[in-house]
């Protein structure tokens, strides 16, 4: 056991060494929904406002606020969560083209350690990362009004983080397994990073695409952590916006608002339940998991 929370460690401190790197990492999210807040915010607003039917005399603008605002932060950590992990796993790569794996092989370390090893180093790496921005963000946003959340829903928040991080670790870890050199890797990272906002409906809500297309992204379990931050972050606001409509409209707009900005995961127009979502996210990660054993075992046993 020792062994592998040695090389666990030295993972860490791998990548937490480049202070520089970790601080513009968190300084480039802080800075995007800054502009999210500045840019963005307004188009989600009216879009808002279209669906109130009547009731904008009624809502409380303020709590119109916070829901856009909620949905804004919402997809940076889900894109976090996509870059951050791969980001941490920059490790095996830099350890191959450094020819570093090959040493690392004549140890006595068992393969499985070696990979699980790297994998628990990006999820915790990862978690901190994405937990620090997001807590700025609630901070941030703590001081613009009320988000009316609950310490049981900041905490189920945290989980979904954490999960996250393993889910996209995994699935990444299957990826990196192709890279030999930096430069391909960091190659693809910019393709992510490109990809990341479309595919969890950061930018345009997933339900404005067709069936098809919600269907592929919600292959992804990035998309499901989003559905589940946004359920976690948002809940508390829209229980105060039903509240102060008092059952005028039946729940309708509460309705509308969660089935366009997608609070349920839907697989060819199937809508998901939480439950089912966290279950998806749990074996998606599972299967990953234990592919990446088998695969990278496999690698380094042809070294």
């Amino acid at each position: 056991m020792r062994d592998f929370i040695g090389f666990t460690k030295r993972n860490l401190l791998i990548y937490f060494k480049d202070v520089q790197a970790i601080i513009f990492s968190l300084l480039t999210s802080i800075i995007v929904f800054a502009l999210y807040l500045l840019f963005l915010k307004g188009t989600f607003v009216d879009a808002v406002d279209s669906a109130m039917m009547g009731l904008e005399n009624i809502v409380n603008a303020e709590d119109i606020d916070m829901l856009v605002s909620g949905i804004l932060l919402v997809g940076i950590i889900g894109s976090a969560l996509i870059t951050v992990p791969y980001a941490c796993l920059q490790t095996i790569v830099r350890d191959r083209e450094l020819k570093v794996s090959d040493d690392i092989c004549t140890t006595p370390i068992k393969r499985w350690k070696i990979i699980l090893s790297y994998f628990t180093a990006s999820v915790i790496s990862s978690f901190i990362m994405t937990a620090i921005i997001f807590t700025i963000g609630i901070v941030i946003l703590s001081f613009m009004g009320d988000l009316h959340l609950t310490v049981l829903s900041l905490l189920s928040c945290y989980g979904t983080i954490l999960l996250g991080a393993i889910s996209s670790t995994a699935l990444f870890m299957l990826v990196v397994i192709f890279f030999k050199k930096n430069s391909a890797s960091a190659a693809f990272f910019g393709i992510l990073s490109a990809a990341a906002g479309f595919v969890i409906g950061a930018y345009i809500p997933l339900s404005q695409f067709s069936e098809s297309v919600q269907s592929v992204c919600y292959l992804f379990p990035a998309s499901h952590m989003t559905v589940l931050l946004r359920n976690g972050i948002l809940n508390g606001v829209l229980d105060s916006i039903n509240t102060t409509i008092g059952g005028l409209d039946n729940g309708l707009f509460i309705d509308a608002v969660k089935d366009s900005f997608s609070f349920n995961a839907k697989f060819f127009g199937n809508s998901m339940s939480i439950g089912n979502t966290v279950l998806y996210i749990s074996a998606f990660a599972f299967v990953c998991i234990i592919a990446m054993v088998v695969l990278y075992s496999r690698t380094y046993k042809r070294k």
